[in-house]
């Protein structure tokens, strides 16, 4: 009984909160990827780009991702500066869902269908137990097909 005891008092001080984490700040996004993200959901791309030209934050895969994410959508779409951009994401992080997930609906743009399903298979790995770019990127390979 005096072991179940001990457990049990170890179990709940393992739950209890840390008063160490009461005091640590909560962690925020940067201002730059704050308003990209806003100006991008507006679909105001050339808003966007400017906001991320203005941070200059190229180490960043978050950043790349979403200067080629803008780049592709915004009107005329600037398709190789995208490629671009995705690329130097997926160098910095090779697993970035957002980047594998945008390059691969390039790569369908481009007709590289072979490109859009390594990029799939990239992402099935890199979402373990399956993820929404997974299933965008292979709704938007299925629909590919069925146009052909």
């Amino acid at each position: 009984m005096r072991k179940i005891a001990t457990i049990f008092l170890l179990l709940f001080s393992l739950l209890e909160p840390s008063h160490a984490a009461d005091t640590a700040p909560a962690k925020q996004d940067p201002v730059w990827l704050t308003e990209s993200r806003a100006s991008i959901r507006s679909e105001k791309y050339d808003q966007a780009i400017k906001q991320l030209q203005g941070a200059n934050e190229t180490s960043s895969a978050d950043w790349n991702n979403l200067m080629g994410y803008s780049l592709r959508k915004k009107q005329p779409p600037d398709l190789v500066g995208a490629e671009k951009y995705y690329q130097a994401a997926l160098k910095i992080d090779p697993q970035h869902r957002g980047a594998l997930e945008y390059y691969g609906k390039l790569k369908l743009i481009n007709n590289d269908l072979p490109g859009a399903e390594a990029l799939l298979a990239r992402l099935d790995k890199a979402c373990t137990f399956g993820c929404e770019e997974y299933t965008d990127l292979k709704e938007a390979i299925q629909k590919y097909k069925s146009k052909k």
